[in-house]
Order: C-alpha cells, then sequence, then structure tokens
C-alpha cells in the first residue's frame, strides 16, 4: 500500500511523533479497514462533542479570546500586539486565526474581541469566511452573555470601507451581545484608530474579567514568535542587484522584474509571502500639488508633533497618489463645493466607486479648486502606507535574494502624467540603489506539506509572481506532485511574463501543463476564466483528487470571474448543484486547499 497522504488540516493538529506513528500504523490497513476506521473516530468524535458544552462554558468564562480575520496581515498584526498586551496584564489570553476558531464555542464564549479586515468590494478575508457566514447565518446562536468588541480594518481607498467589520459588530449585538467597547474603524493610518480602541476594549475585558473571578494567569492559544531586528517599523535596506524590464517596447504596459539583495539582514520568507516596500512619491507630482495649491514647498510645517518643509511631507510622509473619503470630504469642505459633497450620499455610491477607480487626488484638486492652509492639507491626507508585492522567489533558488515582479503605474489622464508611489520608485531605481523593504507573511498562501499533491495555479498578470516562487520551491525540493499553471495577459508577443522561464520548465519537468489566455490577439477577448472551462473535466479530477488551487491578482474582476469559472466546472463535471459546488469551494477554502491572493 502506498504511503498515506496527510490532508491539510485546520489547527489544532497532532504533533510530529503522533501524526508519524499515526501514518507508520494506517500504511498496514486495507482500504476496507481505513474506512472503519474512519466511522470508528467519527462515532468517538461525536460523543466527546456531546461532552464539550459544560466544560468550555466554565473555560469561556475565565478567558479572554481574540480571534482575526487578515488577508495582508495588519489584522493579524494588531491581534498579536492585543493579546501580547492583553497577556502582559495577566489576562488568561487565547489568539486565534477566523479559520481556527471552534464555531461551536461561540454560543459560550462571555469575552470576545474582534479584529478583522474588510478587502476588495465589502468581503470578509479568506480566512475569516466561514465564521463571517457562520455568525451571519441562520444558525447562529443567541448570545445573551457575550461581551464583546470589534475593530474593522480597511482601506478608504475602496468604497465599501471596513463593511465587514461593521456588519459583524452589529450581528453580534442582534444575536444579543453587549459591547465592551465601540466598533473601531481604522483606516490605513491604524494606530490612530487601532491604539485607543484596543485600551478601551482591554480596560473592559480586564474589569468584566474580574468580576468574573478569573484567575490572573496567561494562557495563550499560541506563543507569538519573536520579531526580526528588521521590520515593518524598521525596514531593511536592501540592495537592488537587477531591475529589467519584461516585458516588450511596444507593450502599452512597463513590467519589471526587480533583484533585491537581503544578505546580512537575517530575514527569511516562504513562498506566498510578501515584501514591504516603503516609497517615496514621484518628486514630479510633489510640484503637480504644489503648482495647483500654489503653496511654497520649503515652507516648514508642524503636523502630529513634527516640523518638516511641506515638499518633504508630501514627498515622503503623505498619501497624495490614492483617493479617500475623508480627503474628498475634506476638499468639498475647503471650497464649498456641493457637487463633489454629494457623491459621498449612499445613492451615489456607483459614482463615488468609479471617481476612487479613475481619479487621483490632483486630478481632484485641479477640477475643485480650494484654498488650503498647509496644516489643514496635512492633517486632511493620510500617511503614505508601504506598497506590499507577492514574492516571484524561493530562497532555495535565490538564496539571499528577494525577486518582484512589478507593474509599473504610469499613465497619461485628464491631460496630465499620473504616476505610482512604489512602482515608479522601483522602476527608477538602478542597481546598487537601496529600498527599505520588509517581510509580510501569508500564512493562507502556503505550498502543500506534502510534496506529493498537485497544485493548480491560476495568475494573470503580474499575479503569476507567486507561482513563479512556488515553481522554484517544488522543483528545488524535490516534490513529485506536478504543476498546473494558467496564465493571462493581453499579447503573447509583448506581455508574456518570464516566458522563458516557463518553458524550461515544461522541459526540464517542474511545471507539467502550462495553459494561457491573451486577450487582445484575438477578435473575442479571451481570459484565463475560459481556459479553465474549456479544460474542465481535468481541472475538476484534479481536485477530486487532492490538488491545491491557487488565485493570485485583481479582486474586482479577475478573483471573481475564476471563482464563477470554478463554480461552473464543478457544476458541470462533479455532479453537483451550483450550491453545492460553492460550498464544496467553500470548505476547500476552510481547509486551506483554496487560497487567494488578491488585490
Amino acid at each position: 500500500m502506498n504511503s498515506v497522504a496527510v490532508p491539510n488540516l485546520p489547527a489544532p493538529s497532532l504533533d510530529a511523533e503522533k501524526l508519524t506513528r499515526l501514518t507508520r500504523e494506517l500504511e498496514s490497513l486495507t482500504v476496507a479497514q481505513l474506512y472503519w476506521i474512519a466511522a470508528w473516530s467519527a462515532a468517538q468524535a461525536a460523543q466527546a462533542q456531546r461532552d464539550i458544552p459544560a466544560a468550555v462554558a466554565e473555560r469561556t468564562a475565565e478567558r479572554l479570546s481574540i480571534v482575526y480575520g487578515s488577508q495582508t496581515g495588519n489584522a493579524k498584526r494588531i491581534a498579536e500586539q492585543l493579546a501580547s498586551r492583553g497577556e502582559a496584564a495577566g489576562l488568561p489570553v487565547r489568539l486565534l486565526r477566523a479559520d481556527a476558531y471552534p464555531q461551536r464555542e461561540l454560543a459560550q464564549e462571555r469575552h470576545l474581541l474582534l479584529v478583522i479586515s474588510t478587502q476588495g468590494d465589502g468581503e470578509p478575508p479568506d480566512d475569516a469566511r466561514g465564521l463571517f457566514e457562520f455568525i451571519s447565518g441562520k444558525r447562529a446562536p443567541k448570545l445573551p452573555a457575550l461581551q464583546f468588541a470589534v475593530l474593522g480594518l480597511g482601506d478608504s481607498s475602496y468604497p465599501q470601507f471596513c463593511t465587514i467589520g461593521r456588519q459583524l459588530d452589529a450581528r453580534l449585538a442582534e444575536l444579543g451581545g453587549s459591547r465592551l467597547a465601540s466598533f473601531g474603524e481604522a483606516d490605513v493610518e491604524i494606530e490612530a484608530v487601532a491604539a485607543p480602541w484596543v485600551e478601551q476594549a482591554l480596560e473592559q475585558a480586564r474589569e468584566r474579567l474580574r468580576q468574573a473571578g478569573a484567575p490572573a494567569r496567561t494562557t495563550p492559544l499560541h506563543v507569538v514568535p519573536s520579531r526580526s531586528v528588521w521590520s515593518r517599523e524598521q525596514p531593511f535596506a536592501a540592495t537592488v542587484l537587477a531591475n529589467q524590464r519584461i516585458v516588450a517596447r511596444d507593450s502599452a504596459r512597463d513590467v519589471r522584474h526587480v533583484e533585491l539583495s537581503l544578505e546580512g539582514s537575517g530575514l527569511h520568507y516562504q513562498p506566498g509571502d510578501a515584501l514591504g516596500v516603503w516609497a517615496h512619491n514621484p518628486p514630479a507630482l510633489v510640484e503637480q500639488w504644489l503648482e495647483a495649491l500654489q503653496l511654497d514647498g520649503a515652507q516648514p510645517v508642524t503636523h502630529q508633533q513634527r516640523t518638516l518643509p511641506l515638499r518633504q511631507w508630501l514627498g515622503g510622509e503623505r498619501e497624495i497618489t490614492r483617493l479617500h473619503r475623508g480627503f474628498i470630504t475634506a476638499l468639498a469642505t475647503a471650497g464649498g463645493h456641493d457637487e463633489l459633497a454629494r457623491l459621498l450620499q449612499p445613492e451615489q455610491s456607483a459614482q463615488f466607486a468609479a471617481v476612487l477607480a479613475d481619479e487621483q487626488p490632483i486630478d481632484l484638486l485641479r477640477r475643485y479648486p480650494a484654498t488650503w492652509q498647509p496644516e489643514t492639507l496635512l492633517a486632511a491626507l493620510r500617511p503614505l502606507a508601504p506598497r506590499l508585492y507577492s514574492i516571484a522567489s524561493s530562497t532555495k533558488a535565490v538564496g539571499e535574494e528577494v525577486h518582484l515582479t512589478v507593474a509599473v503605474v504610469d499613465y497619461q489622464a485628464h491631460g496630465s502624467a499620473h504616476w505610482g508611489a512604489a512602482s515608479s520608485l522601483l522602476a527608477a531605481t538602478g542597481e546598487d540603489g537601496k529600498m527599505p523593504v520588509f517581510i509580510e507573511p501569508n500564512e493562507r498562501f502556503r505550498l502543500p506539506a506534502d510534496g506529493s499533491r498537485d497544485i493548480i495555479m491560476i495568475g494573470p498578470g503580474t499575479g503569476v509572481a507567486p507561482f513563479r516562487a512556488f515553481v522554484q520551491e517544488r522543483r528545488e525540493s524535490g516534490a513529485t506532485g506536478r504543476n498546473w499553471l494558467f496564465f493571462g495577459n493581453r499579447h503573447f508577443t509583448s506581455d508574456f511574463l518570464y516566458q522563458v522561464e516557463w518553458q524550461q520548465a515544461l522541459q526540464d519537468g517542474s511545471l507539467h501543463r502550462l495553459d494561457l489566455a491573451f486577450s487582445r490577439d484575438a477578435e473575442h477577448k479571451t481570459y484565463v476564466q475560459q481556459r479553465l472551462r474549456e479544460h474542465g473535466a481535468e481541472l475538476n479530477a484534479w481536485l477530486e483528487n487532492g490538488a491545491h488551487l491557487y488565485v493570485c491578482g485583481d479582486a474586482k474582476h479577475m478573483a471573481r470571474d475564476v471563482h464563477a469559472a470554478l463554480v461552473d466546472v464543478i457544476v458541470a463535471h462533479g455532479n453537483r448543484s451550483a450550491d453545492e459546488a460553492n460550498a464544496w469551494l467553500g470548505d476547500l477554502l476552510q481547509r486551506g486547499r483554496y487560497a487567494r491572493d488578491v488585490y
């Protein structure tokens, strides 16, 4: 009999020693015996489940549960800080990712702090979809004894700002829970909201637990790993080793392959992680702002107890390439623009979303003139945030380097040039230049631990970046599972990213199948989701046989279209209804066999 493949299971799981012993025992059993063992184990689990409620009720009354749902790592980081502070204060704390939270325990939960982000167009992070649907659905229990607080994280550059956190806060109250703190709504300047919210929530939790007679002790579910000396707050100055354009000269877009040295940093990453890059705004854009506002860039301006020249504030401290609701509100007020103010009304949500998607702040500054004081301007702008890029390399293949695939934002619109912050900086930084960087782990986007598992990768455009890392990792580690890549872009001749590498991978066997979709090479546009449907029978067979599925790229359109195509494939070839197909994919998502890195 072949060795038993261990599936990806949500925590808690067996330790390595027990898992090894169990696997060794199972290898000698027949299929019939394995089915008998499965049925017997299920019966044992059912009996244990019946014994849980009383024990859980006693346990939950004396502890603080901190649960996070995170897509890019921010909610996880805040939750870890919250847990550390709670533990330092002597509170009995457990910290869980949302997909590891035992939903059956919610009915007995007494003290719950929830930190959750909103992604894309008002969707929960992938690791929180199951918990969000459970709490929002008909099976959610009444919670008259629950005391809770919700901190929502989001980006007001998107129309559905913090909507998932807001919905969960309202739903928990609807189910009978009482708030330990008011709903916190944090924009990209997270600490400004998170710090006072954490203080209030912990103070209230401390008082409630004291009243409940909880002993002062620390019982974390797991130890929060220690941070590297280099971090988001203290980035490493990485040297640029290579900066190469990887599309043809006649391509409508500039896409760069950038290689950075991490030598001596002690930074480590895994395939699926992201690299955070701290950027500066393009100097030409800063001058456009100063000209449009008729302000002096050399003028010293004090903001939040710091004094810098205005040009320096706009160049390296404030966000000036992305619109958000707060800036639009301030501009409407400063200039008395009723038309702009009406855009912020709920009934104008479609028009508001279009403005956020198609305009930069400089466009509105020119269209809606206003007189600004420098201090008022800085108060209306958000801090410049780092940009996250999916890592396109495996350390097993490149050593102390990290590679990126960067689409440069540089285009003409509304009569003038427009740029991105980090992408423009990366494009302009030549060899031996320095970039301040940090590693942002992505626990939900990992290769299967079992190297014999097949993987399916769907990554159009720069979404292909992490799959370059996946293929490198699987090649270097000797994984025996098959690798199937779906890639799409505009034109075959000019936009086939890493074409030579993929062809070599097909030849050496590290890539087993490559299906392509180039949308502008024919009269009728073809996208990756159409290729999924065309190869649906084989795709479904791979999934039925245990393959892991990965999607990376645009969240607004591509990820939704791909998901719809996957549902169609499972309906057509998996003997399931549309509802059953959606539920099956949802189960794969929960178990880590369907992972998405979408933005």
